[in-house]
């Protein structure tokens, strides 16, 4: 009876972050890169970097499968090859949380698994943006490299940062209400870490948070000049 019901606790959850994620999309895609018109920020990989501290990393995989394919045959506009690199985008950024999270379930194990996600998808990403977006931009591969550094790096870099500092700052609020709502055990808020580290990190990623929004700010003016 008790295995049944974690089961069903998992879907629903499931449920509720993917459909998070695809609202987060469908109302907040903010153009990134003046020069590569179709990177837009996303804060779904939040929601999915929730999903896998609190699930763990394979619930969170389905979902970015799940939304991907979903997005490409409602607002997307770069088809099969749009909703591969959107999965693949997102999978690099949950997976390294996910399971280090799973087995080192603190603080010190949150930032590190956050902070893999960041290199994870960065690199992830300049990779596949080289490989793949000249199918579907038109161009070559040898103008596609001339962009990564001036384009898809500070892109996936920013995007990451931005979205593990949303992450850090909305678990501990986030788990306090599923907790209330008898959807997640009471072990789940048993962790400990060090006594200034949280306040400690918490001010770094409201700092990082601050800086890309100055960032957005500046090259949106930028780019509109």
């Amino acid at each position: 009876m008790q295995k049944q019901r974690s089961t069903t606790v998992t879907l629903t959850l499931a449920a509720l972050f993917s459909a998070l994620a695809y609202l987060t999309v469908f109302i907040l895609r903010i153009p990134f890169v003046p020069a590569v018109g179709f990177l837009k920020y996303e804060a779904k990989d939040a929601v999915l970097a929730l999903e896998a501290l609190i699930l763990g990393p394979v619930p969170s995989v389905l979902s970015s499968l799940v939304i991907s394919l979903i997005e490409m045959v409602t607002i997307s506009d770069t088809g099969i090859i749009g909703a591969v690199m959107n999965f693949l985008s997102s999978m690099a950024f949950v997976l390294p949380v996910g399971i280090i999270y799973r087995y080192k379930r603190n603080i010190v194990g949150a930032v590190t698994g956050l902070s893999l996600s960041v290199i994870s998808e960065t690199v992830v990403m300049l990779l596949w943006n080289y490989l793949i977006s000249p199918m579907y931009m038109g161009i070559s591969r040898e103008a596609i490299a001339e962009l990564l550094l001036p384009g898809f790096l500070p892109f996936n870099l920013i995007k990451s940062l931005i979205n593990a500092s949303i992450t850090f700052l909305l678990y501990k609020p986030v788990i306090g209400v599923l907790r209330k709502a008898n959807l997640l055990p009471k072990r789940e808020s048993s962790q400990k870490g060090g006594s200034n580290l949280p306040i400690v990190v918490n001010v770094i990623c409201v700092l990082l948070l601050a800086s890309a929004i100055i960032w957005l700010i500046v090259t949106k003016i930028n780019g509109g000049e």
